[in-house]
């Protein structure tokens, strides 16, 4: 049984068994007539489901068809040649220059030949002549399937070689930096190392040998303190300093770059002539650090580890190397040391007279003396390679002297235990000593108040740390209690006890003294002399100005003139 629509070329037979093609894939097809009708029909009389086809959309001309492919997946596109504005033959050399993976099948009543040549020039699958029947049709999607299933085969195992592939390029540095590291710390024979690498398709020649490491320094100090919270960020960050590194190493033909499980960039540096490392080794370095300044904005140290001149002997290069990173704590960062230089470690043995200065002065109630002696401190360690573990110690002597020196006069007087954390853990020396004058200060404060009680020298303590600290807006009863090392209920209590006035109520007198002293000498801005006082918001100011001197800071400001 079949219907014919009259005057469109299409036949369709009903109750015809149709070929079905197993497998996931859905086919999307764009159909492309200018007859309505045509399109319905095909559209109702193709069981597109079981063939393995999904009828995207319909349009009435190739130039609406152009717009959908744009727009939409197509994987088969079914046009006839006779339509406005764009015809068949037209879209199939769009489609042939701009997605040449749709199949193209053309239906039409002409049978010119040249129709047939150009079908062919744009790759186009199918050419049917009309009048087609919906078992011919049928037939030929079957057909298409299987072309289609076995070019989505292909395209998946494309697909699958490419992740392998680059999973195989991925993890094959990872291999090669495995191997590296193990040869460079002696982990491994060096036979093997040498054997895997080689398989590896790298080989390593010359007669002098070198291992250099870079560290970034803000994420290698976070390491030493054991923060694992920037972890990934650091390990992003030491893929561009590999980069970098491997490409400033590749033009001096100097050896290999990788990184280390610790996410430090290491270098295996070889040469014949060992006057050539002298020259070019330093300047390579340099070049590194000032490529990855530029890049990202951040220093990196470096570390230059002696000369070997066998492979067996690389664990003394690179620990070498690793070992001068230390003295970045009291030399800062972006070091750049070179094991081959004269360093001249400090000895801490020179500053034991020092803390005998110290305790004379705090006996003596010299504050000017005590800090010149700290200065005097600081200056050494900067003057000299010194590490982090060297200058712990010795400030922990520093602060144990301050603390017993005042505790003869103050029984009161505590050695916080953070305090002695947070020197440890210090970012650099001068960060270290920072804390140790802030104790030396303190302490100072409670010899010249030994005459007074328990609760006299907290107040007391408290008021010079708030005419110090009252243009910090952050300031408040916590940031006291933790200096003083004293719960905010108890100081709370001393406090009022002492003064007879709230410890809000005296920062706020001296904050507002400091205020009115500005208005009168300078010709800030309100909003200036807000911030200078510890007031973030000027606003707020005005009121707290008004309702302790009963003017605003503009009316208090005219009285002076």
């Amino acid at each position: 049984m079949f219907r014919k629509l009259s005057g469109h070329g299409i036949i369709f037979r009903y109750n015809v068994d149709m070929i079905t093609v197993g497998g996931l894939d859905v086919y999307k097809v764009l159909l492309v007539d200018d007859e309505i009708l045509v399109r319905e029909a095909i559209g109702k009389k193709i069981e597109w489901n079981k063939l393995g086809f999904e009828l995207a959309g319909d349009c009435e001309n190739g130039r609406d068809a152009v717009e959908f492919v744009k727009n939409n997946q197509v994987d088969l596109v079914l046009t006839d040649i006779c339509m406005a504005h764009m015809d068949g033959m037209e879209l199939s050399r769009w489609l042939y220059e701009n997605y040449p993976q749709v199949k193209i099948i053309i239906f039409s009543g002409y049978s010119d030949f040249e129709y047939a040549k150009q079908a062919i020039q744009y790759k186009v699958s199918e050419y049917l002549l009309k009048p087609v029947t919906a078992k011919e049709l049928t037939e030929v999607l079957n057909r298409l399937k299987i072309k289609l299933d076995g070019m989505r085969k292909e395209e998946r195992k494309m697909d699958e070689l490419k992740k392998v592939y680059h999973n195989y390029t991925k993890n094959e540095a990872l291999i090669i930096a495995k191997i590296l590291s193990r040869l460079v710390t002696g982990t491994q024979e060096v036979e093997r190392s040498l054997y895997e690498l080689k398989e590896m398709g790298i080989g390593i020649k010359g007669t002098a040998f070198r291992v250099v490491a870079a560290d970034i320094d803000v994420y290698s100090e976070w390491c030493e303190n054991g923060s694992n919270g920037l972890k990934k960020e650091s390990a992003l960050m030491s893929f561009v300093v590999e980069n970098i590194s491997n490409e400033i190493v590749e033009e001096y033909e100097a050896g290999l770059v990788y990184r280390d499980s610790d996410n430090r960039v290491c270098m295996l540096l070889w040469t014949d002539t060992p006057q050539r490392f002298k020259e070019i080794v330093p300047n390579m370095c340099r070049e590194i650090q000032e490529q990855i300044r530029m890049a990202m904005n951040l220093s990196v140290s470096i570390g230059i580890g002696c000369y070997v001149n066998t492979l067996e002997d690389l664990p003394k290069s690179y620990e070498s190397a690793v070992d001068v990173l230390k003295y970045r704590y009291s030399k800062g960062n972006g070091l750049l040391i070179d094991c081959e230089e004269e360093i001249k470690e400090g000895n801490f043995l020179e500053l034991e007279p020092k803390l005998r200065e110290i305790d004379a002065a705090l006996k003596g109630g010299d504050e000017a003396g005590l800090m010149a002696v700290l200065n005097s401190i600081e200056r050494w360690i900067l003057e000299r390679y010194v590490s982090r573990n060297k200058a712990s110690s010795y400030l922990n002597q520093v602060l144990h002297t301050i603390h017993k020196c005042v505790l003869e006069t103050d029984e009161d007087f505590e050695m916080n235990e953070a305090l002695l954390s947070k020197t440890a853990e210090a970012q650099g020396i001068q960060s270290a000593m920072k804390l140790t004058r802030e104790y030396a200060q303190k302490g100072v404060m409670a010899m010249n108040a030994s005459g007074q009680t328990s609760a006299e020298r907290q107040a007391s303590l408290a008021m010079d740390y708030m005419q110090k600290n009252y243009g910090d807006c952050e300031l408040g009863l916590n940031q006291i209690c933790e200096y003083l090392n004293i719960s905010t209920s108890r100081f709370s209590s001393i406090f009022k006890e002492a003064t007879g006035k709230t410890f809000i109520e005296v920062l706020t007198n001296i904050r507002m003294e400091k205020a009115k002293y500005l208005l009168r000498q300078t010709s800030l801005k309100n909003y200036e002399i807000a911030e200078k006082v510890g007031f973030s918001d000027p606003h707020y100011f005005s009121i707290a100005f008004k309702k302790t001197t009963g003017m605003t800071p503009k009316e208090y400001a005219r009285e002076k003139e």
